[in-house]
């Protein structure tokens, strides 16, 4: 039986764990151990080399009696920060922090619903199927720890990723490609209080630049963002530099092609404007994925949340994941919530109730 408290107990006792992006490596200790404990062989691979972390994925596989529809259960170990020295707080039905760090339900709770699963399917000695964990380093922070998985690491091509926000019953079967972009415009320096006329003001041209392309939602699968701007000192110097970081995301190859091309568009128009040059550089971070809903895995998951009495939420994101990355290397990834609030800020926190709601999921996915 799904035990509740020791899953709340197992979740408190992961969060205090230090675990920022490119730092999970006592957080991989933990669930080697916790997995060899229970007799569940476990390794980290080699990805954390691939790009310079301290740990690489956490890879387990527990021999079933249905070889034939494996499932692997991932999630990642790292956390936004600000996040070390972690003190949750217990509030009801509700897990916060004390605001001065994130929580880490993102994505802890994926990790405590899977292994609590797991731990019941394994004491309860019920059939089961081939089981595969994959918990992931750095997806926070570029989602490394999948760009540098082998794929011989996991020969199961069913993949559930319990790392959606809101209630249970989402199932996110799509999600956008992202390009990020860094932009440089060059000025002039010059005397801002004596010959400004002899300067160009790299913040001017910028601005003019941004005043001109499409930010925010641009449409229902389509969205752009400036991230941050750098630039200048003093107010008695014409500006020469400028930077500024960029997103665009978006569902369709096209669109986002379309709007790269735009933002590009006014950068170099407002270069030759001012007379000046600019530096455009846009590099995909990631590729969209789609889950068809036809897929053994979209029907199993729609299932499992059925059996625990909610009526399943699919939903396209317009987050990226590990699963824009594992999809793309021939996999099918759900991704599937558990109960997780306001993440990535100070104010995150869990429902426990909907955290267990997961974990009885994810039980039933496993046995048969």
């Amino acid at each position: 039986m799904l035990n509740k408290d020791r899953l709340i107990n197992n979740f408190i006792d992961m969060v205090k764990i230090d675990s920022p992006s490119n730092k999970e490596l006592e957080m991989a200790k933990f669930l080697v151990n916790y997995l060899n404990e229970r007799g569940i062989e476990a390794k980290i691979d080699d990805a954390g080399e691939g790009f310079g972390g301290n740990t690489g994925n956490v890879i387990a596989h527990i021999k079933g009696q249905d070889s034939e529809n494996p499932i692997c259960f991932a999630a990642h170990m790292d956390q936004v920060m600000p996040c070390l020295g972690v003190k949750p707080v217990i509030d009801g039905n509700l897990i916060k922090t004390d605001k001065t760090t994130t929580l880490g339900a993102d994505d802890k709770a994926g990790i405590a619903a899977i292994l609590e699963a797991l731990e019941s399917v394994l004491e309860d000695k019920v059939p089961h199927r081939d089981i595969y964990l994959l918990f992931t380093a750095c997806e926070e922070s570029g989602l490394n720890g999948a760009k540098n998985f082998k794929q011989e690491n996991l020969p199961c091509k069913d993949v559930v990723i319990l790392d959606a926000g809101g209630p249970t019953g989402v199932i996110a079967y799509k999600a956008p490609a992202q390009e990020t972009i860094n932009v440089t415009f060059h000025g002039k320096k010059a005397h801002a209080g004596i010959e400004p006329e002899k300067g160009i003001n790299a913040i001017v041209v910028s601005s003019h630049a941004i005043s001109n392309m499409n930010i925010g939602r641009l449409d229902e699968l389509t969205t752009s963002n400036i991230g941050r701007i750098e630039g200048g000192g003093a107010t008695n110097i014409v500006t020469d530099k400028v930077t500024f970081t960029a997103e665009i995301r978006s569902h369709i190859p096209e669109r986002l092609a379309e709007e790269i091309e735009h933002m590009k568009k006014c950068c170099t128009e407002a270069a030759e404007k001012f007379n000046t040059t600019c530096e455009f550089v846009n590099e995909n971070a990631y590729p969209s994925f789609e889950l068809s809903k036809d897929s053994y895995v979209f029907k199993l998951s729609e299932e499992a949340i059925r059996k625990v009495g909610i009526e399943p939420n699919p939903m396209m994101i317009g987050g990226g994941s590990d699963a824009n990355i594992i999809a793309n290397l021939g996999y099918r990834c759900a991704i599937l919530s558990v109960g997780m609030y306001e993440v990535h800020t100070v104010n995150e926190y869990v429902n426990t109730d909907e955290m267990y709601q997961a974990a009885q999921m994810v039980y039933h996915m496993m046995a048969l």
